[in-house]
Parts: C-alpha cells; sequence; structure tokens
C-alpha cells in the first residue's frame, strides 16, 4: 500500500504525516509531495527522514492512494492526472467539493456512498465536517428542517501566516499580516472573501456541502463565520429547528451513543467543549444541549473541534482507511 501525500511540507499536509503515524495507517511506502522548491527536500515519518517528489515522479511511483493538501489551483491541474493513473485522490481543498459526479464525505455520515470507480474524493471544509457529523443522527431521527450556525474558528485555519501574526501581534512585533486587521483581542466577521448575496464563500460552503453531504436539500441552513484569535479548535453555536418534537434526554443519548462524538454537557461543574481541550484530538466534541424556548421543535448546541483534525486531515485518512476496510483500493 504504497500512500503520496501532496502538500506534505504544509500545516495540514503535516498534520496528515502526524495522523497517518498515530492511526497505524497500513501502508507500506510513503511517497511526500510538495511544490518544486520543495522538491529533494526532507520530512519526518514515524522518525525516519522521507525525500519530498515532484507531483509527476508520484504519477510514476504508482501510489494507491493520494491525500491532497496543496490548494485547489493544485489540485484542479493535478488530481485529474493521478485519476487518470488510477490513483484514488483523497483532496483537502474546496476545488471538488461541489462537482456533482464528486462526492463529499464526511466517514460517519456518508462513506458507504463510496465505490472503486471514484477517483477523486473530496474532502469537505472543515467548519462543515464537525457540524454534520453531530447533526446527521438528529436529522436520522427527527428530520431538520433549518439550521442557524454562527462559527467561531481557529487562525490555523488560514495558515502559518496567520499563527505568525498572532504570535507576532502577542509578542509586540510588526511582520507580515495574513489578515487585513489585527487579529489579537479582536474578532473578524470575515472568512474568504464576500459574495454577491453578501455572504462569504465560507458560509456558502456550509449552506451548500452540508446538503450534499447529507443528501438533503431540503434543509435550510445559515451561516455567519468569525476568526477568533485562538489556535487548536473551531467552535460552532447551532441552532437546529426540527420537523418532528424531540425529547432534551434522548438528544444527549443519541451524542452520547454517536460514533465520532464525545458529550461535554455538565452545566452544574462547568463542563462543556472548548478549544483547548479539543486540541489535537480527532472527536468532535458537543454541549451546552438545551431547548430554544422561543420557538417549537427547536435545539441549541455547541460543537467544538479540531480543525486540523477532524476538520481536515484525520478526516482525509479516514477516507482512505475505509477505503483500504473496503478493499476499494
Amino acid at each position: 500500500m504504497k500512500v503520496a501525500v501532496v502538500g506534505a511540507t504544509g500545516l495540514v499536509g503535516t498534520k496528515m504525516l502526524e495522523v497517518l503515524a498515530e492511526r497505524n495507517f497500513p501502508l507500506t511506502e510513503l511517497i511526500p509531495v510538495a511544490s518544486e522548491k520543495s522538491v529533494g527536500k526532507t520530512v519526518v515519518y514515524k522518525g525516519k527522514p522521507y525525500t519530498v517528489h515532484s507531483m509527476q515522479a508520484a504519477i510514476d511511483a504508482k501510489p494507491q492512494i493520494a491525500l491532497f493538501s496543496a490548494g485547489g489551483g493544485t489540485s484542479l491541474e493535478w488530481a485529474p492526472k493521478f485519476a487518470e493513473a488510477g490513483i484514488t485522490v483523497i483532496d483537502n481543498s474546496s476545488a471538488w467539493r461541489m462537482h456533482p459526479d464528486k462526492k463529499l464525505v464526511v466517514p460517519e455520515v456518508n462513506a458507504a456512498t463510496l465505490g472503486a470507480s471514484d477517483k477523486i474524493i473530496a474532502n469537505p471544509n472543515c467548519s462543515t465536517i464537525q457540524m454534520v457529523v453531530a447533526l446527521n443522527p438528529l436529522h436520522q431521527k427527527y428530520k431538520i428542517k433549518r439550521v442557524v450556525v454562527s462559527t467561531y474558528q481557529s487562525v490555523t485555519g488560514t495558515g502559518v501566516k496567520a499563527v505568525d501574526q498572532l504570535m507576532n501581534e502577542r509578542s509586540g512585533i510588526t511582520g507580515e499580516m495574513a489578515y487585513k486587521y489585527r487579529i489579537d483581542m479582536n474578532a473578524i466577521p470575515q472568512i474568504d472573501v464576500f459574495t454577491e448575496n453578501g455572504y462569504t464563500k465560507e458560509e456558502m460552503k456550509m449552506v451548500n456541502e452540508t446538503k450534499k453531504i447529507m443528501g438533503d436539500d431540503s434543509i435550510r441552513v445559515t451561516a455567519t463565520t468569525v476568526r477568533i484569535p485562538v489556535m487548536g479548535g473551531h467552535s460552532e453555536s447551532v441552532n437546529i429547528e426540527f420537523e418532528q418534537e424531540f425529547d432534551v434526554e434522548d438528544i444527549f443519548n443519541i451524542m452520547r451513543h454517536t460514533k465520532g462524538i464525545v458529550l461535554q454537557d455538565d452545566v452544574a461543574r462547568q463542563v462543556y467543549p472548548m478549544p483547548m481541550t479539543a486540541h489535537d484530538k480527532d472527536d468532535v466534541f458537543v454541549g451546552r444541549i438545551r431547548r430554544d424556548e422561543t420557538q417549537p421543535k427547536t435545539l441549541n448546541m455547541w460543537i467544538v473541534s479540531d480543525n486540523l483534525r477532524k476538520g481536515a486531515a484525520t478526516n482525509a485518512v479516514q477516507i482512505a482507511e475505509y477505503l483500504v476496510e473496503q478493499k476499494l483500493v
């Protein structure tokens, strides 16, 4: 089992290598891939150095799986070339997510839709992934009509440049800016560029991807996404309106027994999910579950997950694990 990691020197690519090692993914050969300027450099996997390859060299090595985390432009150019060579691509960019012929997969929700012919598989947006893991079992039981979500997203979602900006600001150092505004001691209500309807691309990703992953275009979603000065996790305040009446204790029970979810909800002891406790974990953490008292059949909950892990690297590796388990590669 040969596995290529495309974008192996980047923030998510580095995390992919960590997750592959931690989960003991059954690879026999690792092929790290990066841009031409990084070819010949080394990355470390399970304590061993591996030389970084070019794109074409990786294709020539014929891996069964290629985990892509190198940006949308790179993916649009190279993912089809890998696929044509018979390599299954799991892509972390937004390039293929809404393509009508490409599957958009969160393993806990819709892995069963995958087949051997799916050679380019899209990894969803980080904020969408954690939300649908919690929403899907509730949708199966009570059918969701509408979701109102506000996010509080880590600077790691932007990349190394944003992490550097935050740390520079905390140290009083003037440096390169990832954002137009200061991020430390601030909250920026813009993630990605604005679209014609006044929403950002990040907000529209949550709207459109939720429907596609859950296989139900009737679910109405509206989102506000905000960047905050934390590292290690995205947080979401989610208001969910159901078609059917629900029992709050049943919601707790569903969350308690859903794979991939850790319930942290004990308000008497001030126990609830936070980015600092979700950091470096693979689970989706759910808490602050309570009925919305302003209208019927509506629930509030708080969802936190590490955006570089479940929101990116771990979800991609879990897709790869499913493909191997089901002998689809």
